[in-house]
């Protein structure tokens, strides 16, 4: 199976979780001519910057390490140059120049540098903006989902995470489940 169908197949099984932009991108068959992939690249600051911003959507808790323990910071910009088309690049690697910016602008720090706090108020602004025309993709919708999808599919995401039996016994569609159990990943 190749990495673009068991992308596929995991988008289907996380259908309700990720947005319709990203399921829709995993699941057209994009061919993607090898003079038009990677027309964007990210910089090992880029990487860093991404694992952040993936940390703040998902945290580490007492539970499960979160999305920058899951190596996310390099996950997300090989999605985005692997899976993407030219044109969502462009927009992917826009919408992160801009956040950038909107940084310098209000704080006069890279997003990097920022505290905890002012880097919820900038996802927040985002995430706002995103909300506004939901049908064009944005940075905040393509890297959101690619962190619930990179973190839901990583080794801490289904083992740490979510229940996991690594030989799982017969189907029990009845199995009882407990109140603040974890989700089943198996």
């Amino acid at each position: 199976m190749d990495r673009r169908r068991a992308i596929k197949n995991l988008a289907l099984v996380l259908g309700g979780v990720i947005s319709a932009t990203t399921v829709g991108i995993l699941i057209k068959d994009y061919v993607i001519p090898d003079n038009e992939n990677s027309k964007v690249s990210f910089s090992p600051t880029d990487e860093a910057l991404l694992a952040e911003f993936a940390d703040i959507i998902i945290p580490t808790t007492k539970a499960a390490p979160g999305a920058k323990a899951a190596g996310l910071g390099a996950f997300i910009p090989m999605m985005i140059n692997e899976c993407y088309p030219a044109d969502l690049q462009q927009t992917f690697a826009s919408g992160m120049k801009a956040m950038e910016e909107k940084c310098q602008k209000e704080y006069s720090k890279n997003f990097i540098s920022l505290s905890p706090e002012e880097r919820v108020k900038i996802m927040e602004h985002l995430r706002t903006e995103s909300l506004v025309d939901v049908k064009k993709p944005s940075f905040f919708i393509i890297a959101r989902d690619l962190t619930i999808l990179g973190y839901f599919s990583s080794e801490i995401g289904c083992t740490q995470a979510r229940e996991y039996i690594a030989v799982p016994g017969r189907y029990d569609g009845s199995a009882d489940y407990k109140p603040g159990q974890k989700a089943w990943a198996t």
